[in-house]
């Protein structure tokens, strides 16, 4: 429960603000570390924020004294690991605390819908929240950084893979369902020349309405963008270039602040953009996107091109992984020769009965490893079109089983590595709680107690004293 803690409450920025005046109590000392204090509030306030988190991904937990009392105990890692983060002249430089908190903010204000919905959350402008809390993401970004390296530290040989595996009970092992690995070639319709004509003029007129005759852009984007970000009036907060389009940022870096760009052309069609400012190789922009309808979409080129492919590698001995590099209009799979991974765990076995319905009707009808499947169409998430088409392979099917090293050991091997790294580094942190000095304000039960299940607010121990 407490590296649960632990590792909840190191993703936490800004959140505590809100809570921030949440309890009238008197404030008081709980802990020192060192010259560090931790108040009552603190503690209450990021016990507050772990139940939040909890119930924004749907779990539920009661608050009760033992929560309160872990959460404490979490505070006091984090101090020691800066003291350790000093003694060793581990120092997170202000380029990479600003990125991080720049891509947070991004986040939140995606969360809020604008920038002034988010500065009415919190009460305080962007550039206040980002004064207030960068020396707090600092701090948290420096215990990221000091435990990661003392994660790394640790490894596992495969003996002791195999002395965790075999300290499972037989009855105890899970089923692993039924797996496949498998790659991807995409390919997204180019648009049918009169359709490209027609999207490219209707880009001008609305830019000269935005340029020549003042309309607002922000408006004109609500109105005709296609873009996600569409009913932010185009906005894209402050965004490193590199995670840009590349004709986009090129377009951008050449603007003076509040130009309005000429008419830019990426694979997602015509973009229209205003530069609000740039911060060394990050820009601030509002985007209008002017793309093809899937109607005017040549289907056939790409089922062609498609087609081309899976006959080279089936016929002509080319490798797969190096068609999904050239040719596949997904960046991501095809940067990695076109293997689909799992988006929460990075693994390349995927269960098939958790696949997506368009990529699990695929997986059915192949039946041989290195077997590819004919162009069919599917709705790329990562892609502004809801038209693609793909081949995809199977790279590796196997069958459901009860677990075992032959077949899963890559899965058991890092089950058992981070079970071994929490050991190792819980241990550590004693280790080092020893050589800091630490002092507790309050007594710290040997038992915790529960509340009052009638209690309506948040209680701590201290005020229940």
């Amino acid at each position: 429960m407490k590296q649960i803690l632990y590792a909840s409450i190191l993703t936490l920025l800004l959140a505590s603000s809100l809570f921030a005046q949440s309890s009238q109590v008197t404030d008081r000392i709980i802990a020192v570390v060192n010259d560090r204090i931790i108040l009552k509030s603190d503690i209450d306030n990021e016990v507050v924020n772990y139940m939040r988190q909890l119930q924004q991904s749907n779990q539920e937990m009661e608050f009760s004294r033992q929560l309160w009392y872990e959460v404490l105990e979490s505070m006091i890692d984090n101090y020691v690991l800066l003291e350790k983060a000093e003694i060793d002249s581990v120092v997170v430089s202000d380029e990479i605390v600003n990125r991080q908190m720049d891509q947070r903010i991004n986040q939140l204000i995606q969360q809020a819908g604008s920038e002034a919905a988010l500065e009415r959350q919190f009460g305080q402008s962007i550039v206040e929240l980002r004064a207030e809390f960068r020396e707090q993401f600092r701090e948290q970004m420096t215990v990221q950084q000091i435990r990661q390296q003392k994660m790394n530290e640790i490894s596992i040989t495969r003996p002791e893979v195999r002395d965790f595996f075999e300290s499972i009970p037989a009855d105890s092992l899970p089923t692993i369902p039924e797996q496949v690995a498998l790659s991807q070639i995409v390919k997204i319709p180019p648009p049918l020349e009169d359709a490209k004509e027609a999207a490219l003029e209707r880009a001008r007129q609305i830019r000269d309405s935005i340029v020549v005759h003042g309309k607002s852009f922000e408006e004109m984007a609500r109105k005709y963008s296609s873009a996600p970000d569409a009913q932010q009036g185009g906005k894209i907060p402050l965004m490193p270039m590199d995670q840009l389009v590349p004709s986009y940022s090129a377009a951008a870096a050449a603007l003076d602040t509040a130009e309005v760009s000429g008419i830019v052309e990426t694979s997602y069609g015509f973009h229209i953009i205003r530069l609000n400012r740039r911060v060394g190789d990050q820009v601030d922009t509002n985007n209008l996107l002017i793309s093809m309808d899937d109607e005017g979409m040549d289907e056939q080129q790409a089922i062609d091109q498609l087609n081309a492919i899976r006959d080279s590698v089936l016929n002509h001995g080319t490798e797969f992984a190096e068609m999904a590099r050239k040719h596949s209009d997904d960046e991501f799979t095809g940067n990695m020769g076109g293997r689909i991974l799992d988006p929460q765990t990075g693994q390349r076995l995927l269960a098939i009965n958790q696949l997506d319905p368009a990529l699990y009707r695929i997986a059915l009808l192949l039946d041989e490893t290195g077997e590819i499947s004919e162009p069919r169409p599917f709705n790329p998430q990562n892609e502004n079109t809801e038209n693609a088409f793909r081949i995809v392979r199977l790279d590796r099917h196997v069958q459901e089983h009860v677990a075992n090293l032959d077949q899963d050991y890559d899965r058991i091997r890092n089950i058992a590595l981070q079970q071994k790294q929490m050991r190792e580094l819980t241990a550590w942190l004693e280790e080092l709680r020893d050589e800091i000095y630490i002092e507790y304000k309050i007594d710290i039960p040997d038992r915790y107690q529960e509340p009052n299940p009638e209690l309506h607010e948040l209680q701590t121990p201290v005020e229940t004293q």
